[in-house]
């Protein structure tokens, strides 16, 4: 910590914005501290990370994809990166301070009544799908890498190992072996190539077993009988194991990534459905929020004045307002129409009818809310309609709710087609398609 002492008054300052305190745990290369954020003070973890050592060792691009993953994936389930920032000897990670410790801990006193062993599966999975859904496969999934907050809510740790889906080989498949023996995939073993998806699976279904057991599926004190074992996929499951559990862990710990479940069959199993993840439980602001919806605006619809307009559009031009060229995080879309407000209002409801969201309406203002729960909860949609001229209106539609992936894809295939044919455009756009 010696250059952090010449830049700084305090040999505990760091940049001048957190003070670091007692050491929380260390790795091979990696020291973790509490800390405090002198602006907000609020406490972290802060990560620190020797470069000299990291060179040393090769593990630059591993240190550059593990910061690359945690900007990308933000997740209620999910330890959450702050900030990163540097020295010429040090990185630091500022994180999510997740106060209590490794859900191994929790193991480690005896096995978990199903209802518990439940919780933690159902919010591992929700992380884990996540991560999938942004192409990166967490591939060191085990209990000394799911902590546990104060609520006892899970936390995905540790993204190291990950990788992108961007570093699939010709054949479609990951090819570098990494991993902890006990929860590693027998394709991996195998050294043929795997899908990281595949293999996240397989090590949630490991640590399914150990939450429900109390101990390994594949034990051996010879690593290469073990390696048999796991390949052959050769466990048995204890008899206090409910039949249900049983049958999604031998799905789960199926040696087969081709017929291996998937996690949306995960998520449709009865086990896995019998009660509803806490993180969704903690969500049902969402409901009372829409219950309670009033538009928070006039009855009747904005009028914008030449500086909204402006501001609005990208241009002088209203044409762009409806983009067609969809931006990866993009959390909003407007267009122009010479249809009435009603007409809006009802074709949005239609949309809405068509994939069974409810609706919460008012003369310049909808609300639409999904039913069931997404990846960050239920995804609702908020549309905007303001007056240019009496004939002529502007419609906002953003995000309100829910996963940004999830609205894109709402947008692109539901939204957008129902609402073309309303989209005003130009004369000159006009003649330009023709």
């Amino acid at each position: 910590m010696a250059d952090k002492a010449k830049n700084n008054k305090s040999p505990g300052l760091l940049h001048g914005k957190y003070e670091l305190g007692r050491i929380l745990g260390h790795g091979t290369f990696a020291k973790v501290y509490h800390a405090r954020n002198l602006q907000t003070g609020k406490s972290t973890a802060m990560k620190v990370v020797g470069k000299e050592k990291v060179i040393n060792a090769g593990m630059t691009e591993q240190i550059k994809r593990e910061i690359s993953v945690m900007k990308m994936v933000k997740h209620p389930n999910i330890v959450e990166l702050h900030e990163i920032m540097a020295t010429k000897t040090k990185i630091y990670f500022a994180m999510e301070l997740v106060r209590g410790g490794e859900l191994f801990s929790k193991v480690a006193k005896g096995r978990l009544d199903e209802d518990s062993a439940r919780l933690y599966f159902q919010q591992l999975v929700s992380a884990i799908d996540f991560c999938h859904s942004r192409g990166v496969y967490h591939r060191d999934l085990k209990p000394e890498n799911l902590l546990l907050d104060e609520d006892g809510n899970l936390k995905v740790a540790d993204f190291g190992l990950s990788a992108f889906s961007e570093h699939l080989k010709q054949d479609g498949l990951l090819h570098t072996s990494c991993g902890t023996p006990a929860f590693v995939a027998p394709e991996v073993i195998g050294k043929k190539g795997y899908d990281g998806a595949k293999v996240d699976i397989w090590s949630c279904g490991v640590i399914l077993y150990v939450l429900l057991a109390g101990f390994l599926p594949f034990q051996d004190d010879n690593l290469i009988a073990m390696y048999r074992k796991i390949y052959r996929g050769d466990f048995k499951c204890p008899p206090w194991f409910s039949s249900e559990a049983r049958r999604l862990i031998t799905k789960l710990l199926d040696p087969n990534p081709k017929t291996r479940i998937t996690i949306s069959k995960i998520m449709n199993s009865s086990w896995f459905k019998k009660s509803t993840p806490k993180v969704v439980k903690l969500k049902t602001k969402e409901d009372s929020e829409f219950e309670h919806f009033n538009g928070d605006k006039s009855s009747k619809p904005e009028t914008l004045n030449a500086f909204h307009i402006i501001s609005l559009s990208d241009g002088f031009d209203l044409s762009p307002l409806f983009e067609e060229k969809k931006r990866e995080e993009k959390q909003e879309l407007r267009f122009a129409t010479t249809r009435p407000a009603s007409s809006v209002i009802s074709r949005l409801e239609e949309v809405a009818k068509s994939v069974k969201f409810s609706v919460k309406k008012t003369e310049s203002r909808v609300r639409l809310q999904g039913q069931e729960c997404g990846r960050k909860g239920k995804l609702a949609v908020a549309a905007d309609i303001f007056t240019v001229t009496p004939s002529f209106l502007v419609v906002e539609v953003k995000k309100d709710n829910g996963d940004t992936l999830e609205y894109n894809q709402f947008c692109s295939k539901e939204l957008r087609p129902a609402l073309k044919d309303i989209v005003w455009t130009s004369p000159a756009e006009k003649s330009t398609l023709a």
